[in-house]
């Protein structure tokens, strides 16, 4: 008998989650899952989670939740930020012909996030004061606390948009380390980190950071619908075709397009910024409970 389920769940299952591996759905924001044999689980609960439930991805199997309120969405506002003198002084100019407004515009826009990753992988961690906090949309693990707002420090007069960037980057590696911190504090380890979605498709650069800043091997599903495809897979359990999920997925699995694999040089860099997150993340809880 089929049931209902959520979407980032078949997400997970079309991208062959499996025990003790972090399924993240990285776009606008993130919705992090993991899966463990109830036995190895047994009475304990992770908190500040989003969710714990048996069978809730998997049948048989404990599924965990947590994820980040934005990922996606700050790179998008720092590039309306950036927009906005373009549309205020181009999109306003006069004498200048329509078409060609709306290609500067339009190429602009689509250009921006490309040529800022491409510039902002060329500066060292070392290279930057920068830091920032990834609460642009609150905090939704572990600990929610949607009251809680973004920062950015560190700033001087040579902080340019590829080094805020970075920093903007960084920022949401930090926020999935916190997440992958406390699952393992709880005592749920997490062996390597499946990843799908559009920042996962679209930014190798992205992704290189949060490999690094995890310091673990991050696989991208290949599946361009893994939602889909995971339906598919629930279905085809429903239906007989295949006695259990795990079978579904290795007859219908996509595999993966890709591995990213930590630099340990940056990996040690990224420890001690990491820690300075930490700080600064605290200094601005402490001051939004006044």
């Amino acid at each position: 008998m089929g049931a209902g389920a959520f979407d980032a769940h078949l997400g997970a299952l079309g991208s062959e989650i499996e025990p003790f591996y972090l399924s993240k759905v990285m776009g606008t924001s993130t919705c992090d899952m993991i899966i463990a044999p109830p036995e190895e689980v047994g009475d304990n609960l992770v908190g500040g989670i989003c969710g714990q439930v048996d069978g809730s991805i998997v049948p048989g199997m404990v599924g965990l939740e947590a994820g980040q309120s934005a990922f996606g969405d700050i790179y998008a506002w720092f590039s309306r930020l950036l927009m906005w003198p373009v549309e205020q002084v181009i999109g306003t100019m006069e004498g200048l012909d329509e078409s060609v407004r709306e290609k500067i515009l339009g190429e602009t826009e689509s250009r921006l996030i490309p040529e800022l990753s491409r510039a902002a992988e060329e500066i060292g961690p070392d290279d930057t004061s920068v830091l920032a906090l990834d609460w642009m949309n609150g905090r939704r693990t572990p600990d929610a606390n949607q009251n809680l707002k973004g920062a950015i420090m560190g700033l001087t007069l040579g902080s340019d948009a590829p080094r805020i960037f970075r920093a903007l980057v960084e920022a949401t590696a930090y926020g999935a380390k916190k997440i992958v911190d406390r699952f393992v504090e709880e005592g749920v380890r997490i062996d390597g980190v499946i990843a799908l979605g559009g920042v996962a498709k679209k930014s190798p650069f992205v992704m290189q950071v949060v490999a690094d800043v995890l310091n673990k091997p991050i696989r991208v599903a290949r599946s361009e619908q893994a939602v889909a495809l995971g339906s598919a897979m629930a279905a085809a359990v429903v239906a007989g075709v295949y006695n259990n999920i795990p079978e579904a997925q290795s007859a219908m699995g996509g595999g993966f397009e890709t591995e990213y694999h930590p630099d340990p040089q940056m990996a040690k860099k990224y420890e001690e910024l990491y820690r300075q997150y930490e700080r600064l993340g605290a200094f601005v809880e402490k001051e939004t409970a006044r």
